[in-house]
């Protein structure tokens, strides 16, 4: 029977001081190599991964795929007979008994590379081995052909079939579960899979894609191309031999990637399957029931936490009636008490954006915003620092309020009444996750039939989703697929087929 892997609690000084020792391990500058066929592939082009809190530091120095390493990873996919290996479930077990021993060591390398605080790495690969125990499950119960009636003179049986080349793109924010959970997927079902990591956390991937072939995976079926986006990924995605792209990151890269695989070229066979997260502006509610400590808790951890680098993170506030003054007053209070600093240290709650490009981004959007900030945070000087900020009173169609920063900004707004705040929280492009904090336990139903997003959450954060507890995606511009970690994910990366044989024989040849 299928649990979540358990948190590490960094209370017990005993773990402390395991996370630390291997954070003391950790080997800085690693060349990274693509993998093809199991065999590593180092190129004379090259780029580095840094630690965002500290960028002088190289976490890793990984080689970039050309489209020639691109054409002959498809082309080994082409022979390969891993769809005839009959143990898939049991290697997804195997890795996922491999992450936990090495649970820590790769917990510190999400630290160092993506700037993710301790307990948020923690939970990165406690979720890539749910991904892997559950979707191992998820097939035992998928594989057995289901005979569809019971019919004289006839056998009719529904199966699933494996799609064939599948292409993973994936985020740097999640880099070992997401990227994890869209590989295993797609292995279990008997694709075969080429991963191209985020071009900011390519070691964390490579270590990933090393766990899975030492727990069984046949070299032909799994290849990892480290490399540029608009060459590599770009390739991969408008190939012919390409049957399925599964990708989480941005709204204008996904919708550029669901164009491309929806345009069909000479030779190709079938029309590509896309799975596709995109992210979320999300909105928290507060009415005037709430107990605001709860509230007040609920929005720091949802906001905030890994600086917003989330696309399940409250950006939008919503508050309702007379108590927006005290409750934004107390709330920028806790704001300018937020710890920011480097995540290798086990008190911060604030890291640094993951890049120059990112924090540049977003320190544009808050001085050209001719908002006034109610409440920021303190941060270092050095790396890729934001402080945690919070607007009040900031109009509906303001781009603050309507655009996903994906940063630690939040904007407050005061409505009348409950009906508004349901209208303002559903006038977002997206509709991925929200939340209510009420004791009021109309509003609490109506907001569950009402409030229109893929996760909505009552009286807790928004963030923290767990596999098969409460299986995660969204939709409008948050994306298209089934939700991960839940029942109907593995159904995106096979196709269905029917048999039907008239069992009435009327004779022998």
């Amino acid at each position: 029977m299928f649990k979540n892997e358990p948190f590490t609690d960094f209370t017990i000084e005993e773990n402390r001081k395991l996370l630390l020792s291997a954070l003391e391990r950790l080997s800085l500058g690693s060349k990274v190599p693509c993998i093809l066929k199991g065999d590593e592939v180092f190129t004379k082009e090259t780029l580095d991964s840094v630690d965002p809190s500290d960028p002088k530091v190289i976490v890793a120095s990984s080689s970039l795929a050309s489209i020639d390493l691109a054409q002959e990873a498809i082309h080994i996919s082409k022979s390969s007979k891993w769809e005839y290996v009959q143990d898939r479930s049991k290697i997804l077990k195997n890795a996922a008994s491999i992450m936990r021993v090495r649970k820590h060591e790769l917990s510190a390398l999400i630290i160092r590379e993506s700037g993710k605080p301790w307990r948020e790495a923690d939970a990165d690969v406690a979720e890539a081995i749910d991904f892997c125990d559950y979707y191992a499950d998820e097939w035992e119960r998928l594989q057995t052909p289901e005979k569809t009636m019971e019919v004289p003179g006839e056998d009719n049986y529904y199966f699933y079939q494996p799609r064939g080349i599948s292409v993973v793109i994936s985020p740097w924010n999640f880099p070992f579960a997401i990227p994890c959970g869209m590989v295993v997927a797609s292995l279990v079902c008997g694709n075969t899979v080429i991963l191209k990591p985020a071009e900011q956390t390519p070691r964390i991937g490579y270590e990933l894609v090393k766990i899975l072939l030492e727990a069984g995976v046949s070299k032909d079926a799994l290849h990892f191309l480290p490399g540029l986006g608009e060459v590599v990924g770009d390739y991969l995605v408008k190939s012919t031999d390409i049957s399925l792209v599964a990708f989480t990151g941005s709204k204008a890269v996904g919708l550029s990637i669901i164009e491309a695989c929806g345009k069909v070229s000479k030779g190709q066979e079938s029309v590509k399957k896309v799975v596709c997260e995109m992210g979320g502006k999300n909105a928290i509610i507060v009415d005037e029931s709430a107990d605001q400590d709860d509230a007040i808790k609920g929005i720091i951890d949802s906001a905030f936490g890994f600086a917003g680098q989330k696309c399940s993170a409250c950006s939008r506030l919503i508050i309702v009636g007379d108590q927006y003054e005290e409750l934004v007053s107390r709330l920028g209070d806790a704001v300018r008490n937020i710890r920011a600093g480097a995540p290798k240290d086990p008190a911060t709650f604030l890291p640094p954006l993951i890049d120059s490009e990112a924090q540049s981004r977003v320190h544009k959007a808050i001085q050209n915003s001719g908002l006034k900030v109610f409440a920021q945070s303190e941060v270092p000087k050095d790396g890729y620092f934001i402080p945690a900020t919070l607007f009040k009173d900031v109009p509906l169609d303001h781009p603050i309020f309507l655009s996903e920063l994906f940063a630690p900004v939040l904007a407050a707004v005061k409505v009348k009444s409950f009906d508004e705040a349901l209208r303002v929280a559903n006038s977002s492009e997206y509709a991925l996750t929200g939340g209510v904090f009420s004791r009021d336990p109309e509003n609490l139903e109506r907001a569950k039939r009402e409030f229109k997003v893929g996760n909505l959450y009552l009286n807790r954060k928004i963030t923290g989703a767990l596999v098969k507890r409460q299986p995660f995606g969204g939709f409008k511009m948050s994306g298209v697929g089934s939700k991960a970690g839940g029942r109907d994910y593995l159904l995106q990366f096979v196709e269905p087929r029917v048999v039907t044989e008239n069992t009435i024989r009327k004779g022998m040849i």
